[in-house]
C-alpha cells in the first residue's frame, strides 16, 4: 500500500504528609488514594448566612440560573506542616560549553529550557545572533554552561491534589464562589473565538476542565495576580491582560487562564521528568531548584518565573506571597491533600481499541500530550480509514473503549467514567477528542464497550486532519502513555520513541509504528 500522509495531529505541537489513618468520609467518592482533610472540616455544607445580590445583567442563562449563591465558605484550618518528601531527582547542571544544531520548530525559549540556561545567556554566548526570533534549522549555536549560584526556597505551596482537577475539588462550585466573592470576576464576561459567551466564572470552569487543572487554584491565581475574585480589581490590571501576561495572542481571560493552567502543568510535568534543574525568571536570572519541593509547587515556581523578575518571584513563590492569598480565600491547602494522588501499584482497566471489529484505522501520533503544550504525554491518536485528507466528515464510527458514563460532552469532547461513581474527578477516565457534534453520545449516556460514541472530526482542540486524540487520566492526573503504566489497548501496548509523536504499539511480537499518514506499517485493526 502506498504511503498517504494526513498531516493531522491533536493540539498545538504547541508524567506527604504522614498520616496514621487514611479514611474518605465523603459520601459516594471512589478513591484509590487517601483524602487527609482537616479533622471535621466539611469545606462546601456550612452554615447559610450569604444571600447574594442579583445576577448582573449580559450573564448567561445557565449562569444565571448555578450562579446564587447556596453556601458560605469556611476556609480550612491550618493542619500539620507537610512532612518532607524524597528529594526529587534533578538533572546535573552542565559545566562545560556545548554546540547545539537547531531543528526544525526549535525556539530560543525551547532550546534555552532544554539546556537549563537564559534567553539571554545564549545571546550573549552569540553575539552574531542578533535578533532572537530568527533562527533556522542547521544553525549552529554555542551554548554557555548551566549556571545558578543561588537555590530556591524548599517552601511547599499547594500539595499535588491542588494542583489537578482531582477529587480534591469535588463539590467545589466555581459558579457559586464567584458570586459570593461578588468581584470584577462575577460581572465579568466574554466572548470567545467559537461565538460562545460565557460569564467569568464559566470561563474558569471551562479552563478547569479542558486542562484537568483545579478551580480553586484559577480562583487564587487570578486574585493573586489581578484582585478580580473579590474586588473590582487590582489598580493597573488590564482588563485584556489579569494575569500580567502582556502577549497579543493570549488577550482575554479565557486565554490568560488557559495559558496560566497550560504553564502551570508544564512545571509539574518537567519536575515529574526529571527535566528541569534551574527556574528562569522573567528578567533573565537563574535559581536553582529545590529538590525537596513536590511537584504542584514546581508547576507554581515554573509559572510564576514566566511573569515575574527575581525580587517578585521570591516574594510569590514565599509564605507571604500566592501562598498567603490561597489561605486567605480557601484555607490550608494541604488540608486538601490526597496521597498517593497516583497510587504506585495502579492499574489500568481492560481498554479496547476506539474502533468497531472489522475496522482498519491508522496510528497516526505516539505518546503525545494529553491536552494543551504543557501536560504528559497522555495522548495518542487514530485516523479512521478513507482516502480523503485534512478535515472531512467521517461516517467511520467511534466506539467506547471501556464499559462507562459519559459525563461530559461537548467542543469535539467525550470524556468517559469508567469507575462506576460518575464523578470526572475521581478514578479512571477516558478522554475523546475530535469527536464531530453530530451523533456525539450525550452526557449521561451510559455506554458499553464497542458501543458507537461517536464519529471522527476536526471539532475541538487543534486538529489539522479528521482524527481521533485518545488520553487517560487517574484523579484528574494525565497518565503518560509511555510512561511506567503503557496505554493498553486490545492488548496492543503503547511506546514513546523519544520524541512526541513518535512511538510505537506493540503486540505478541508485531509493532505498529505511529505515522502521519495511511501506510501498511501503521494500519490497526481489531
Amino acid at each position: 500500500m502506498r504511503a498517504q500522509r494526513l498531516i493531522s495531529y491533536s493540539g498545538p505541537r504547541l508524567g506527604k504528609l504522614t498520616r496514621r489513618l487514611c479514611a474518605v468520609l465523603i459520601p459516594g467518592l471512589l478513591l484509590a488514594g487517601c483524602f487527609r482533610p482537616t479533622a471535621n472540616y466539611d469545606p462546601w455544607q456550612v452554615p447559610q448566612g450569604l444571600t447574594g445580590s442579583q445576577t448582573p445583567t449580559g450573564i448567561s442563562t445557565q449562569t444565571q440560573i448555578l450562579t446564587l449563591p447556596r453556601n458560605t465558605i469556611t476556609p480550612a484550618p491550618a493542619g500539620p506542616t507537610p512532612t518532607p518528601n524524597q528529594p526529587a531527582p534533578l538533572p546535573t547542571l552542565r559545566a562545560q560549553t556545548e554546540e547545539y544544531t537547531v531543528v526544525s520548530g526549535d525556539s530560543l525559549e525551547r532550546i534555552a529550557l532544554r539546556h537549563q540556561v537564559s534567553v539571554g545567556q545564549i545571546l550573549s554566548a552569540n553575539p552574531d545572533l542578533k535578533d532572537p526570533n530568527l533562527i533556522e534549522p542547521g544553525q549552529k549555536l554555542t551554548i554557555p554552561p548551566a549556571s545558578a549560584n543561588e537555590l530556591a526556597t524548599d517552601f511547599k505551596i499547594i500539595p499535588d491534589a491542588e494542583l489537578f482537577y482531582s477529587p480534591s475539588a469535588v463539590g467545589f462550585d466555581t459558579l457559586s464562589v464567584a458570586a459570593q466573592f461578588s468581584g470584577k470576576l462575577y460581572r465579568y464576561s466574554e466572548t470567545l473565538e467559537d461565538d460562545t459567551t460565557l460569564s467569568g466564572a464559566e470561563i474558569v470552569q471551562r479552563v478547569a476542565d479542558e486542562f484537568s487543572v483545579n478551580p480553586r487554584l484559577l480562583l487564587a491565581v487570578l486574585e493573586y495576580r489581578s484582585g478580580w475574585l473579590t474586588s473590582a480589581g487590582k489598580t493597573g490590571v488590564s482588563e485584556d491582560y489579569p494575569l500580567g501576561l502582556k502577549n497579543a495572542n493570549r488577550k482575554g481571560l479565557y486565554k490568560q487562564l488557559s495559558w496560566a493552567a497550560n504553564e502551570m502543568t508544564r512545571g509539574y510535568t518537567l519536575w515529574d521528568n526529571a527535566a528541569v534543574a534551574v527556574w528562569i525568571l522573567a528578567d533573565g536570572s537563574v535559581m536553582r531548584a529545590n529538590a525537596a519541593i513536590n511537584g504542584a509547587t514546581a508547576g507554581m515556581q515554573y509559572f510564576f518565573g514566566l511573569l515575574l523578575g527575581k525580587e517578585e518571584w521570591k516574594q510569590a513563590v514565599s509564605p507571604e506571597g500566592f501562598y498567603a492569598d490561597y489561605e486567605r480565600l480557601f484555607g490550608f491547602p494541604f488540608a486538601f491533600s490526597i496521597e498517593p494522588l497516583v497510587p504506585e501499584n495502579l492499574v489500568q482497566p481492560e481498554l479496547e481499541l476506539p474502533f468497531r471489529p472489522g475496522d482498519t484505522w491508522y496510528f497516526t501520533g505516539g505518546p503525545h500530550v494529553g491536552w494543551g503544550t504543557g501536560s504528559a504525554f497522555a495522548g495518542i491518536d487514530f485516523a479512521p480509514p478513507g482516502e480523503e485528507f485534512g478535515c472531512y466528515e467521517s461516517q467511520t464510527p467511534v466506539t467506547a473503549a471501556a464499559d462507562g458514563l459519559v459525563v461530559r460532552s461537548g467542543n469535539g469532547v467525550v470524556v468517559q467514567d469508567l469507575d462506576g461513581d460518575g464523578i470526572e474527578q475521581t478514578g479512571w477516565s477516558l478522554l475523546y477528542l475530535h469527536v464531530a457534534s453530530e451523533g456525539r453520545a450525550a452526557e449521561g449516556t451510559y455506554l458499553r464497550q464497542g458501543d458507537v460514541l461517536g464519529y471522527p472530526s476536526c471539532e475541538g482542540g487543534y486538529s489539522t486532519g479528521t482524527h481521533l486524540h485518545l488520553a487517560r487520566r487517574y484523579n484528574g492526573v494525565w497518565i503518560p502513555a509511555d510512561g511506567s503504566l503503557p496505554f493498553v489497548l486490545s492488548g496492543w501496548t503503547s511506546e514513546g520513541a523519544g520524541f512526541e509523536y513518535d512511538g510505537y504499539l506493540i503486540k505478541n511480537g508485531h509493532t505498529v509504528e505511529a505515522f502521519n499518514g495511511r501506510a501498511d506499517f501503521n494500519a490497526i485493526g481489531r
